[in-house]
């Protein structure tokens, strides 16, 4: 199995994907906005996309989302092909899209709405936090890109303040102080270690 950064080589699978993503949408019952070949085709272009394949047969697929002028990005159409699921792909389709989206977008907030528990819990363990629809990009074009979900009329009613999406985020800069912490906590380990190695010698020495 191959999960790598899409191109123009792959629009081939274009159809499928976009079939794909439609029947998972029908057989859960819940809003999932139809997207077009042409419009996939465009993310493998633009280098904004990742697609899993086992061979040439289509496995998976995600795409990036760039919205306010870069300011706010999402992982958006993330999908498995029935054949390859309950197999952990979509964890590691995230993983490979959630750090691309953090190498050409580094600054950029990270967000998501889904009706899935799965996508939820996936978002979680990347370090997205459940918010409001008022946190989120306020880019008038994201919005509209809902107007093909069948909760579409939740979404207006309530002027964009909720539906029956979760919204969550990832804020790089609420996590600038990970890496620091994994550092500096190998570092005490490390430190932990030497002092009992010491300990140990000195006792040898003792008797």
């Amino acid at each position: 199995m191959q999960i790598v950064i899409a191109d123009k080589s792959h629009s081939i699978y274009a159809e499928i994907i976009c079939e794909t993503i439609e029947l998972a949408a029908q057989v859960r019952g819940t809003g999932i906005a139809k997207r077009k070949p042409e419009y996939i085709i465009t993310k493998m272009e633009n280098g904004n996309a990742v697609i899993a394949l086992e061979g040439d047969k289509f496995a998976g697929f995600c795409y990036i989302e760039a919205w306010g002028h870069g300011k706010f990005v999402a992982n958006s159409g993330l999908i498995v092909h029935p054949d390859f699921r309950n197999l952990g792909l979509a964890k590691q389709i995230k993983q490979v899209i959630f750090n691309h989206s953090r190498t050409k977008f580094p600054d950029a907030k990270v967000f998501s709405i889904t009706t899935g528990l799965a996508v939820m819990k996936l978002n979680s363990d990347l370090g997205y936090k459940p918010v409001t629809f008022s946190e989120l990009t306020d880019d008038q074009s994201f919005w509209k890109g809902c107007q093909t979900c069948k909760n579409y009329d939740v979404l207006t009613r309530t002027e964009q303040k909720m539906c029956l999406c979760t919204g969550m985020l990832f804020d790089p800069k609420a996590n600038d102080n990970k890496p620091y912490k994994e550092v500096k906590e190998n570092v005490f380990k490390r430190l932990k270690k030497i002092k009992q190695n010491l300990f140990l010698k000195k006792d040898k020495n003792v008797k």
